[in-house]
């Protein structure tokens, strides 16, 4: 259902800080002069991963780099589909509901452009096709120096969705070898994970295939072996240790850990937005460090800006998550009755606007998210509605709607 016109916009009011933080300003500027990637993974939800305690883990790679790296436990993608999503992490603010792709073409507070300012050569490789669902929009403008996808790259394994992982590698190796030594910054985004479950490519699917859970672990599984020949052709270059890495999934994907619940789109339980985050910036860290603070994925460009060592840029509503600040992590889906949601500390918060009804989870003693605690805490759950309303009014007034 269409929303009824925004109303006045009043001012968000902020939420009293709640929630465990851990300092992380050691580590700001200490990946100065270093080149970064963001390898943003296709629908892939933290708690199918090793490093966030999966007894099978489809991404051994992934989960070596982790063993020396900033891991936070808490990170939420800002909107449950990868075109908006991708904004929300290109440009550190939220989308809007009820929008679509062409909503998003305007300039913004590009993470790139502050990139292309220090002198950083920008790139970005995607094995989809940007014209898939108005992503190329999304992409131009965003100060990017060149832009690759499966229609460019073309691969060894093309399919009507894109080309397989391992050729958009390639090709991103092969531009690094083309800069003489410049520093860069690229976005690799490949799409192991997403339905349905055959990521185009060769390479062992060590997972039995009986269910669709098991088809996307198998691609999970290809979409990691391309994401280790990525840190292992950096690392044959002699780049690895001078390479800052951000690695996040753009959203999840549910498996009907709730009724009704398959894919991504249509609810907001942790299997369908908690994500993982996790930085690498190899001989910083030592051991795997677990961060508590609530993370979005409007947050990337601030801190990837700090951990360079360089200005944040005052057009995000993301903030740099190295300050020790308990935060709070919004969220909605609009594919059905539109869901507004945000975690801040324990809890977390479902509003839902067909019912007017607030769904309230304590996420320390029931993850799961089976248990709804909003009878019990009436002053919390109307506080979190208020808010939530408010910010959606207000996200939808800062894009004109």
């Amino acid at each position: 259902a269409r929303l009824a016109p925004a109303p006045r916009v009043q001012s968000v009011s902020a939420l009293p800080p709640e929630g465990p933080a851990l300092d992380l300003g050691q580590f700001a500027g200490a990946a100065r002069g270093r080149n970064a990637v963001w390898v943003i993974l296709e629908s892939t939800a933290a708690q199918y991963l090793g490093a966030y305690g999966a007894a099978l883990d489809p991404t051994p790679n992934l989960t070596r780099v982790s063993q020396d790296a900033l891991v936070f436990d808490a990170a939420y993608s800002a909107y449950p589909e990868s075109i908006k999503g991708l904004w929300s992490m290109l440009c550190g603010e939220s989308p809007a509901a009820q929008t679509t792709a062409k909503d998003y073409v305007a300039p913004c507070g590009s993470v790139a452009s502050s990139l292309a300012s220090a002198g950083y050569h920008r790139a970005f490789f995607h094995s989809g096709r940007f014209r898939y669902l108005g992503m190329q929009g999304i992409v131009d403008g965003r100060g990017f120096d060149a832009a690759y996808d499966a229609e460019t790259i073309g691969g060894r394994h093309a399919s009507s969705f894109g080309t397989d992982d391992a050729s958009t590698v390639q090709r991103l190796l092969s531009h690094v070898d083309q800069l003489g030594g410049q520093r860069f910054f690229a976005v690799y985004s490949p799409i192991s994970g997403h339905y349905p479950y055959k990521s185009p490519g060769d390479g062992p699917r060590p997972f039995p295939a009986k269910s669709e859970k098991e088809h996307y672990l198998n691609d999970l599984f290809a979409g990691d072996a391309a994401f280790g020949a990525l840190v292992d052709g950096l690392r044959a270059r002699g780049l690895h240790e001078r390479t800052l890495y951000v690695i996040v999934g753009d959203h999840g994907e549910a498996f009907g850990q709730h009724e009704g619940n398959f894919a991504h789109t249509l609810q907001l339980f942790d299997e369908n937005v908690r994500v993982p985050l996790i930085v690498s910036a190899p001989g910083l860290t030592v051991g795997r460090v677990r961060v508590p603070q609530i993370a979005s994925t409007i947050d990337l460009g601030p801190t990837t800006l700090a951990l360079l060592g360089l200005a944040p840029d005052q057009r995000h509503e993301g903030r740099s998550l190295l300050a020790p600040e308990p935060r709070v992590a919004r969220f909605f889906t609009d594919h059905g009755p539109l869901l507004l949601g945000l975690r801040q500390g324990r809890f977390k918060a479902v509003y839902s606007s067909e019912h007017d009804r607030t769904q309230l989870f304590d996420l320390a003693s029931d993850p799961g998210e089976q248990h709804d605690l909003a009878r019990s805490h009436p002053e919390r759950v109307e506080r979190y509605r208020a808010h939530l309303l408010a910010w959606s009014a207000s996200r939808r007034a800062a894009l004109g709607r």
